[in-house]
């Protein structure tokens, strides 16, 4: 029994397909279904049933296949070990960020650059999703970091943040809006948007989060008429004159040069925070956890909010 017949094992299990997994391998198709025929001739049992549509475990596949992936753990921790006394990393981190993570001033790109030029052997994989997908997926060990939107004051259980944004949700809309004729030092309360037409983030990201527990608690559902992934969408779209556009906020020469004017929320200041968030039990690599220190570091450095830890042991950081 080798090693890499249990890796193939594995993979086919997970694709429940030998074509999908030789693919996930970078291996040709024929050389995976010999080396697992292989171990099943060994074993003296078949693992796989290929049978139907799709590639299914057996009863004895079924009970093998957590020893197999324990092995393949075991092995992947020796050289982990190993890696580390070297000061060699290397494996896969995988990072979630929020539509637009790279274009504020916390610089993501950047810190992956300088990690990548001094740990090349380790991958770094990239996800832009909503901020609630990426919670579930940091949870279940599929994210290692993440930088999410967050709808809520506290922390999601289980979950360290250091925040690296924290400003108040403004209404950008054209200047020709008579909404601005009645704003009172450059400011509106949030119920005078209870009527309007709104552009906003899609639900289950972080600032949708915040407007609609604010507008709750006016005592009204905010009426969103357009919805996209992208801020600097949103701006273009309130530009046009579709709707109001409730973002972070903008600096003045923007939001002008946007074909913009922005009017501070009151009553209440609804506010967008963007925090980098991990397991609080830490990620599981060593290259996890030294790209968690790397971006954490820049990010106290960068002078992005301060920095600011929230949660169980967020001040300690991964070990």
């Amino acid at each position: 029994m080798e090693l890499r017949q249990l890796r193939y094992f594995v993979a086919v299990v997970e694709e429940a397909n030998f074509t999908r997994a030789a693919a996930r391998l970078h291996l040709a198709q024929p050389g995976v279904s010999a080396q697992v025929r292989q171990l099943e001739r060994e074993l003296g049992q078949p693992l796989l049933d290929r049978s139907g549509g799709s590639v299914t475990l057996t009863d004895v596949g079924e009970a093998v296949l957590p020893y197999a992936r324990a092995a393949l753990a075991a092995v992947e921790g020796v050289r982990q070990t190993v890696d580390e006394f070297s000061g060699l990393l290397r494996g896969r981190v995988a990072i979630g960020l929020v539509p637009g993570a790279t274009a504020h001033e916390f610089d993501v790109a950047s810190v992956l650059a300088d990690f990548h030029d001094d740990h090349p052997q380790v991958e770094i994989a990239l996800a832009e999703d909503t901020s609630e997908r990426m919670l579930a997926s940091l949870r279940l060990g599929e994210l290692d970091i993440a930088v999410i939107g967050l709808a809520d004051e506290e922390p999601p259980p289980g979950v360290s943040l250091q925040i690296v944004i924290d400003e108040p949700l403004v209404a950008a809309l054209a200047p020709d809006d008579s909404l601005i004729a009645h704003a009172g030092r450059g400011s509106i309360p949030l119920a005078a948007l209870r009527d309007r037409p709104l552009i906003s983030l899609p639900r289950g990201t972080g600032l949708r989060g915040v407007l609609d527990r604010a507008c709750a608690r006016a005592g009204f559902h905010p009426r969103v008429a357009f919805e996209a992934v992208s801020p600097q969408l949103l701006v273009e779209l309130a530009a046009r004159g579709l709707g109001v556009a409730v973002v972070p906020s903008l600096p003045a020469d923007d939001a002008s040069a946007a074909g913009l004017r922005t009017l501070e929320i009151t009553d209440p200041q609804p506010r967008g925070r963007v925090a980098l968030a991990w397991r609080t039990d830490g990620p599981g690599s060593p290259a996890a956890k030294a790209l968690l220190r790397l971006l954490r570091t820049a990010l106290s450095a960068s002078g992005a909010f301060g920095g600011s830890p929230v949660g169980p042991d967020a001040g300690n950081g991964p070990s």
